[in-house]
């Protein structure tokens, strides 16, 4: 049985640049108009000299992170301050950001990450959780000061932290009893034992405490999928939780009460019908759905309570906006750098001189990740690209273009690094020839540019790789999970959002094979999150073909590409002549002996299958009967000659 909660129920308030594109830059670093110098038109002719003993080499792709500017940190108070925890070069960390008053700034920085900030009632300290030591615990941010201090300290994974209004307790998500629970812990009395308020074999996560205290929000797969739960803290048994969402086929997350407690908002996802994005719930009644405002994925609210902050995924990125309650629009998308791992609206102003204390970390520049680096093949005719030998990698052609390999390799080597196994060193595809056929619709695919890789999908099948369902828009497309080798809470973090079982297909339910599969349980252990370091060296991932519900190869799950800002026919063209898009047939690789190519003949046409014809039944009646007329009589035996006897007379001769 439960134990009674004891927690205070009160408010709290080129190619080489030709000579003619370096003279190009010089106009456009002067910006028009001027008055041309001569000493430029001495060294436009100088640069045009020496470029004619410089052999031009295919242009370089730049993918280096340019130098952070110094951010003029102001020093009078800032109101709508927004906290976000954002990925930078794989890591995230907090970063302040006020819409025309504070560019993005960052607050931290290091080789770990910073997620999922809350602020404390009193608007003094952000509360947040951090792999910074190893493991992931729970940190408290002093805004005045800028000191942390680290809350909790154990092996297990804590994240998600919210404060109760009377900043006695936090309550965090962690990895307990093999998935994810709801625990709460004192603030005042440290030696206080951890209290889990969820046991349920289903993952609890994400909660959000009531203005009130005598409630907590968070969201719960033990129905299935994703819904939003309430705990009432006034109960001891079980009856304590509630559905609130109730909603089949979709998922919700990220609940956020208003400072005031009267309106509770989410963010689903429907497979079905329904709209995506922001639902408001009035927790006076609790009877009535919650209604929709506008698209996003993570929201929170203002501290007036009549506006949302919200960041809305796209297929390679996300845009962060602001809606009314009544959902009207009141601030044009903004793309963010990078992906978005938590979000607050602080409702208390903040002086700059407080923002100083982080200038340290506002200044920091983080190296790029990597670099192209172009190998010679003097073979190349016209000076196109070509594709480069990956090492130690297993493919059918294991090949990807010359520069987009060095991307590869640095994404290997920090997925080994996060994992703890090598995940690319086997692959189901790399660089594919335009001589070799994919499956059906993958004519126009990214492998026959040589900038995208696949990685091996039987790793799902094994059990160390996985996929959660993302539909933007009309597009589905895949967040790509494997398995961390070390499952002491070192690597990896838990997932959160159930995935989609996409066997489901074949269980001969009719409306699992119509969805293409259906949610499957959350699984148990640490896994590392490949499309997000995949996204940070710049590889993208691709939707799935329309037919993928029916179609097991059209969900592209596994494919991840590196445009470098080019459509596919430009990129192909990087790789082979113009004529490959004319010619009427696809050019076979030749063969050891030619052999001779039969000519088709000509096929007969069908002909013509008359329809069956009767068949006459014919009796024979016999009309006359044979009778013979004549009756044979053998002859009577003739006499028989006897010679006549001899004479001795002659006969006698009459002249």
């Amino acid at each position: 049985m439960s134990t009674r909660l004891p927690f205070s129920s009160h408010k709290a308030k080129s190619r080489s640049d030709s000579p003619f594109s370096i003279f190009h830059s010089l106009f456009s670093i002067f910006h028009f108009p001027f008055i041309l110098h001569p000493s430029i038109f001495i060294l436009f002719f100088l640069l045009i000299a020496c470029s004619q003993a410089v052999t031009s080499a295919p242009e370089t792709e730049s993918t280096q992170t340019p130098a952070n500017i110094p951010i003029p940190l102001p020093s009078g108070e800032l109101e709508n301050i927004i906290i976000l925890s954002m990925e930078e070069n794989g890591y995230a960390h907090l970063f302040a950001y006020a819409p025309g008053e504070l560019p993005l700034t960052r607050l931290t920085t290091g080789d770990w990450n910073d997620v999922t900030p809350a602020i404390s009632p009193d608007g003094a300290r952000i509360a947040f959780a951090s792999d910074r030591n190893g493991f992931w615990d729970i940190y408290l941010l002093d805004l005045h000061t800028g000191d942390i201090q680290q809350f909790t300290d154990t092996p297990a994974y804590d994240s998600s932290p919210t404060w109760s209004p009377d900043l006695a307790w936090i309550a965090f998500e962690t990895y307990a009893n093999d998935n994810l629970e709801i625990a709460i812990k004192s603030l005042t009395d440290p030696t206080q034992e951890t209290i889990l308020l969820t046991n349920d074999p289903a993952a609890d996560y994400s909660p959000v405490w009531a203005p009130n205290g005598r409630q907590i929000a968070f969201v719960s797969s033990r129905t299935g999928d994703a819904d939003i739960w309430l705990a009432d803290l006034d109960v001891t048994d079980d009856t304590r939780f509630k559905n609130l969402s109730n909603t089949p086929q979709a998922e919700e997350s990220h609940p956020a009460y208003s400072f005031d407690g009267a309106q509770l908002l989410w963010t689903s996802v429907y497979q079905s019908i329904g709209y995506n994005g922001i639902y408001l719930l009035n927790t006076s009644d609790l009877t009535r759905p919650a209604h929709w405002i506008g698209d996003g994925n993570w929201a929170t609210w203002n501290s007036r309570a009549d506006q949302v902050i919200a960041i809305i995924n796209e297929a390679n990125g996300q845009y962060l906006t602001s809606y009314t309650t009544d959902g009207k629009l009141i601030l044009s998308p903004e793309p963010l750098k990078g992906y978005a791992r938590g979000l607050l609206w602080l409702h208390t102003t903040i002086t700059g001189s407080s923002l100083h204390i982080f200038e340290q970390a506002a200044k920091s520049t983080p190296p790029p990740l990597w670099a192209p680096a172009v190998t010679p093949a003097p073979d190349v005719p016209n000076k196109r690209w070509h594709v480069v030998d990956l090492p130690n990698v297993q493919a059918p052609y294991p090949q990807l273009h010359d520069l987009v390999d060095e991307s590869f390799s640095a994404l290997r080597q920090r997925i080994i690094i996060a994992s703890g196994w090598d995940a690319l060193a086997g692959l189901e595809n790399a660089f594919v020839p335009i001589t070799t056929s994919l499956d059906p619709g993958f004519n126009e695919d990214w492998l026959y540019t040589g900038r995208a890789f696949a990685v091996n999908s039987s790793l799902a099948n094994a059990g160390w790789m996985t996929a959660v369902r993302e539909d933007i828009g009309s597009q589905t497309f895949w967040r790509l999970y494997i398995r961390a080798l070390q499952q002491d809470g070192s690597q990896g973090e838990p997932i959160h959002s159930p995935p989609w079982d996409l066997n489901a297909r074949y269980s001969l339910n009719p409306r699992d094979y119509e969805q293409g599969g259906q949610y499957a349980p959350v699984p148990t252990g640490y896994w590392v999150d490949i499309s997000a370091l995949a996204s940070a060296y710049n590889w993208e991932r691709l939707p799935a073909l329309p037919n993928w519900r029916t179609y097991y190869a059209g969900t592209r799950f596994t494919e991840f590409v590196l445009t470098g800002g080019l459509d596919w026919y430009s990129a192909m063209l990087e790789l082979y002549p113009a004529q490959i898009f004319v010619t009427p047939t696809r050019v076979l690789a030749p063969s050891v002996t030619p052999s001779k190519t039969l000519v088709p003949t000509e096929t007969l046409a069908p002909t013509r299958t008359h329809g069956p014809s009767p068949t006459a039944t014919i009796t024979f009646t016999p009309t006359t009967t044979f009778t013979p007329t004549n009756t044979f009589t053998p002859l009577p035996p003739t006499a028989t000659f006897t010679p006549p006897p001899p004479t001795s007379t002659p006969p006698t001769i009459i002249p």
